[in-house]
């Protein structure tokens, strides 16, 4: 396969009522949150906004931390998570055997300070 250059990575957002809660509240989960009920909240990393993207199936964390650097100027990316989503076997009305496709995401975490991704102002 060609090499893949950053504009080739990211290949569109995720757009989920899971993906838009932690674009507002952060990766940290709301029992961790009641646990470290006592902690400065300005030290919570949690607190920092994380996007959901769909990415390359064969793309790596550091190249989709490089492409959204890139694509996104003013943006200092924290960590990356990925996941891989295997294609699950589908019977097509009876005839021929078929699969879904093949996917990968990607939620990126920006650092504090870090200005926001546009494509998800005013949603």
């Amino acid at each position: 396969m060609a090499k893949l250059q950053y504009y080739d990575i990211l290949l569109k957002p995720l757009m989920t009522e899971k993906s838009m809660k932690f674009m507002e509240h952060g990766l940290e989960d709301d029992q961790q949150k009641r646990l470290d009920a006592n902690k400065d909240p300005g030290t919570d990393k949690g607190t920092q906004p994380a996007y959901s993207f769909y990415v390359h199936p064969e793309a790596t964390k550091t190249q989709v931390k490089d492409a959204v650097e890139k694509l996104f100027e003013g943006t200092k990316v924290d960590k990356v998570n990925t996941m891989s989503c295997h294609p699950k076997k589908r019977q097509r009305r009876g005839y021929s055997p078929g699969a879904t496709v093949r996917r990968k995401k990607a939620i990126v975490t920006l650092k504090p300070g870090s200005k926001e991704i546009e494509i998800f102002q005013g949603i």
